[in-house]
């Protein structure tokens, strides 16, 4: 299973804030394409100011301030010692204690963190973290897991709840705002499967099936479009003829709509079944 984000094999940078920007051009007026989370590895291809042109693990690239990364020296979060945020926010304190300190850090789930073994506080409530930057900092047991167990498609359905009203990003991955295709990416990606990040990429990828409407069952993935061939949203099937997304209609955040009720009837254009 992929361990929270992927990451790039033997990365030249780690990303060193909670969330960043891809931008389509090394300017923050330029768009934003994607993003990626703490912890992850990137490649960079070149540098221009302030601004260093990356490639990350789900093979995206774009530009990002230099600012937000932090060179990736030895092999940072490795089998034995990951840990990945397990809860929507985290906070990381410099020492085991929420009131003696404001948070060093307040990360996204999934965001990578590298366990400091044998650093427990005597309660056992708190472990020690290495940063991406070398700095140590601790977090509470109950906020991260090292568990990369796949998920059966129930607990992936049961996940996908705890999104519910998390706002709608552009471009976004994490639990500080999803688009359509990052959300139902994530969800895949705890069922163990890597997919792509683009809906209508993810429609064509060889690891789906096509699925009649008539045949849907829980945990297939949706298409919405102009047609197949623009398509423009995505969402999973959660039974009972509803399904979860992120969308802007209506309400911009993550939410269950109906299949039969407008506008998504009529936009439906294809489903897809993970193999």
């Amino acid at each position: 299973m992929a361990f929270g984000q992927q990451s790039v094999a033997k990365p030249d940078y780690l990303v060193a804030r909670p969330v960043i920007n891809l931008y389509a051009r090394a300017s923050a007026d330029a768009g934003v394409v994607s993003q990626a989370l703490y912890g992850s590895g990137v490649h960079s291809f070149e540098k221009q100011g302030d601004w260093i042109h990356i490639h990350t693990g789900d093979d995206y690239t774009g530009w990002v301030a230099a600012a937000d990364l932090a060179p990736a020296s030895g092999d940072y979060a490795p089998a034995g010692r990951a840990l990945r945020v397990t809860e929507l926010s985290a906070n990381l304190y410099r020492e085991p204690s929420v009131t003696k300190h404001a948070p060093l850090l307040t990360l996204p789930w999934e965001s990578r963190l590298e366990l400091v073994p044998g650093k427990v506080d005597q309660e056992g409530n708190w472990l020690q973290v290495r940063l991406v930057d070398g700095r140590t900092a601790y977090i509470e047991q109950g906020n991260v897991s090292a568990d990369a167990t796949p998920l059966s498609i129930d607990q992936t359905i049961q996940l996908a709840r705890r999104f519910l009203g998390v706002t709608y990003t552009w471009g976004g991955v994490s639990s500080y705002g999803y688009d359509c295709s990052g959300f139902t990416q994530m969800l895949v990606r705890q069922r163990g499967v890597i997919m792509p990040r683009d809906a209508g990429v993810q429609a064509n990828w060889s690891g789906v099936l096509p699925v009649e409407r008539k045949d849907l069952q829980p945990g297939d993935l949706l298409y919405f479009g102009a047609s197949a061939s623009k398509i423009t949203h995505t969402g999973m099937y959660i039974g009972n003829g509803e399904f979860i997304h992120d969308t802007t209609n209506t309400h911009p955040v993550v939410q269950i709509s109906k299949l039969d009720e407008m506008p998504w009837t009529k936009l439906l254009v294809a489903a897809r079944r993970v193999k």
